[in-house]
């Protein structure tokens, strides 16, 4: 048995010791906007937020991760609407096929919550294990650049 926190929902679960955390927030929470990609943590499809760092969760063992705060795309916004990475996103069209996009979202509110008015080096750094087959790169900048205008 294992007690998750994922979005603000809580729930204990018998779980098989090696069901990677992917599997938990998908089939057992029902947040399907976490994706599985390639099964090797190297297109960041599955990223989410632990204790608001970034994380994979594609091969990441759920028994690890009981009792801490887990945010999937669904558990950024509040009861305002959508968050500024969100947002922008949406207002740029920051996105073709959109598979890739939830991690994307992810990793990008991970470095604005650490740090305010990040650098281009920093935006880069933080999409670093991230792939868009599309090609929708120009678009996800301007989105990125319209959120540090707002902030600064």
């Amino acid at each position: 048995k294992c007690s998750f926190n994922i979005n603000n929902t809580s729930k204990t679960l018998s779980i098989r010791e090696d069901k990677p955390l992917l599997f938990v927030i998908r089939e057992e929470f029902g947040f399907t906007g976490t994706k599985l990609g390639c099964g090797l943590e190297q297109c960041g499809s599955c990223a989410v937020l632990v204790d608001g760092e970034k994380k994979l969760t594609c091969n990441a063992l759920a028994k690890d991760f009981q009792n801490r705060q887990i945010v999937t795309i669904e558990g950024l916004g509040d009861d305002k609407g959508l968050n500024s990475v969100q947002k922008a996103f949406k207002r740029f069209n920051a996105a073709q096929c959109g598979y890739c996009t939830s991690g994307i979202i992810i990793s990008l509110t991970a470095a604005f919550n650490q740090n305010s008015n990040p650098t281009k080096d920093d935006i880069i750094a933080s999409l670093e294990g991230h792939l868009c087959r599309c090609g929708s790169h120009n678009s996800i900048f301007q989105a990125i650049e319209s959120i540090k205008n707002e902030l600064a």
